[in-house]
């Protein structure tokens, strides 16, 4: 599987807004999903996922892993640590050259997100990126919206 050539962590890191995914049992039902990442002083990344279940009444989920970019050459290639030592994949397909969305995969056809700087996207960008998803192989019919809500107010 193909990722970007250049990553800057600095510049990777903060919030991410999840805008799509293929559906997987780990992510049902699950609603305002963000990633936000730190670089750490040992250079390994943190990670801090945080959701609500389709409610936003329902109580907000954390989960928290780090990362790492196992081989300096392949920066756009990081495995994720939510149970260690179960690394996961996580393949920075394409990114936008200002850092505001990302596509993200793993060595697996069966995992894509696309993720995005802000809670909303809008429709001409999201498949702009739907349609490099699909040049790269994926079923992109699987893609499910994520919803959004930009606050609780």
């Amino acid at each position: 599987m193909k990722t970007v050539d250049h990553v800057n962590i600095d510049r990777y890191t903060e919030t991410w807004y999840e805008i799509a995914r293929f559906p997987h049992s780990f992510e049902r039902n699950l609603a305002t999903v963000t990633a936000a990442y730190k670089l750490k002083q040992n250079g390994n990344v943190s990670v801090v996922n945080k959701d609500f279940k389709y409610s936003l009444d329902g109580k907000e989920q954390t989960a928290k892993a780090f990362a790492k970019i196992p081989n300096p050459n392949m920066p756009g290639r990081l495995k994720v640590y939510f149970f260690w030592p179960f690394g996961t994949d996580y393949f920075i397909l394409d990114l936008d050259p200002n850092y505001q969305w990302a596509l993200v995969g793993s060595g697996s056809p069966n995992f894509l997100w696309i993720l995005n700087r802000t809670p909303q996207m809008n429709d001409e960008l999201y498949n702009e990126i739907v349609g490099k998803a699909k040049g790269l192989g994926y079923d992109t019919d699987k893609l499910e919206r994520v919803p959004q809500v930009i606050s609780k107010d």
